[in-house]
């Protein structure tokens, strides 16, 4: 489980942003709360805020410490590790730091990297409840903890400035908090972006290869109300000079010999069938989302959406962030989005410290908070239409005079 992400000078985040799923004093949806080590732990967490005021930087930002985390050990010697500070911060290390929970065991680990290349790392679990070091770093010089001295000695020999240590010791030692710390970026943490996702392929070979997942498939199916009784997949393996006869000509020379899948999936109602390609944005959404959120929380995953809306209905969304709330008491997956629907901006819902918002100062630098941390709002409260009034920020607000000189040169166009 996530607990805690902090980062600093990545694009438009200028100033350190904290966001935190362990719940505040908030006494609402007590059940929808997962307990583990002492603490109350959230199931979701939304951000809200105008366009370009951070919402997918800040997600991005999550994203761009776990791939450094799972991949930095491939960089090669010169190269340069990706590196997009804020436009007032170049020549300032970017840092980022995040608490987890994986079984069983708390976590906390951060870094700063500074030109393209790791300027300090470090490493700790919580044995006991009190903070013992697995390893810290500064530019090339790693101290580990007295359990693991020895054990990553061999870590340190893949070692370089432009990888991180937990990527190479990850790799190269067999110290098991250490490989779990990698393993809740590589396997725990998922993120799926609607605009560059594609999990139709997924879903096929899952539904076509476990009848456990079709029929949690086909129960989702059947509680949003869409008409579908059953779906047919059928995967078959062709020579790729076969398929890439129907692509244009200009395509075909990069394609390879060998071979690939062709999948078909068929969604079968009442009275005919329909291929997946054939159907709407929606739907089509739908059978690419469905089996890797089942995944997820069957597997005590996280997901992280950007626009979780994008292509779904409201309703859809509002049982998805259900779903994460009505786990049974063995199940720890969590859910954080962004979104614009403000539908779910409900009390009955999610609680205040469920909700964020995402909002640009003066420097052009994306700010976060939770409604918990803004003053006055009641229970009973109608969140949305307080957001949409500009009552908790995060809101872009059209001028008045403005809107007045668009009316008058409409009027003196007319005339």
């Amino acid at each position: 489980m996530l607990l805690e992400f902090r980062c600093s000078n990545y694009r438009s985040i200028k100033n350190t942003v904290t966001f935190s799923m362990i719940a505040g004093s908030d006494d609402s949806h007590p059940q929808s709360l997962r307990h583990s080590l002492g603490l109350k732990i959230l199931p979701s967490a939304v951000v809200y805020g105008a366009n370009g005021s951070g919402k997918s930087n800040f997600l991005k930002a999550l994203s761009y410490m776990a791939n450094l985390a799972r991949t930095s050990i491939l960089n090669q010697p010169g190269q340069k590790i990706a590196y997009d500070p804020h436009k007032l911060c170049v020549g300032k290390p970017t840092s980022m730091s995040i608490q987890f929970i994986r079984q069983g065991v708390r976590y906390a680990y951060g870094f700063s990297i500074l030109d393209g290349f790791v300027e300090d790392e470090y490493l700790y679990f919580f044995p006991k409840g009190r903070q013992t070091r697995i390893f810290e770093r500064s530019g090339l010089s790693v101290i580990a903890g007295s359990r693991f001295q020895s054990a990553l000695k061999l870590g340190l020999e893949a070692l370089k400035d432009n990888r991180l240590f937990l990527s190479c010791a990850a790799n190269f030692t067999k110290v098991i908090e250490l490989e779990s710390a990698f393993l809740f970026f590589a396997q725990d943490l998922v993120f799926f972006d609607p605009l560059f996702n594609n999990w139709r392929e997924y879903s096929a070979f899952a539904m076509h290869d476990d009848p456990e997942m079709k029929r949690l498939f086909l129960l989702f199916m059947d509680c949003f109300g869409t008409g579908v009784k059953d779906v047919e997949v059928r995967i078959e393996k062709k020579p790729v000079s076969e398929i890439s006869s129907s692509m244009p000509p200009h395509l075909s020379p990069f394609l390879k010999d060998g071979e690939a899948n062709l999948i078909e999936a068929m969604l079968v109602y009442d009275q005919f069938s329909v291929n997946i390609m054939e159907e709407s944005s929606g739907t089509r959404r739908l059978f690419e989302v469905l089996c890797p959120l089942i995944d997820i929380l069957r597997n005590d995953r996280i997901l992280v959406c950007d626009e979780l809306e994008a292509s779904l209905h409201e309703a859809l969304v509002h049982q998805i962030v259900e779903l994460f709330s009505t786990q049974t008491d063995d199940h720890s997956a969590q859910l954080l989005f962004t979104t614009h629907d403000t539908n779910l901006l409900d009390g009955n819902l999610m609680r205040r410290d469920q909700i964020w918002f995402t909002q640009l100062d003066h420097e052009r630098s994306s700010d976060l908070y939770s409604l918990s941390e803004v003053r006055a709002v009641r229970k009973s409260e109608n969140l949305a239409k307080g957001y949409m009034s500009g009552k908790y920020g995060a809101m872009p607000m059209l001028n008045g005079t403005i809107l007045s000189q668009i009316c008058a040169g409409q009027e003196s166009g007319d005339k």
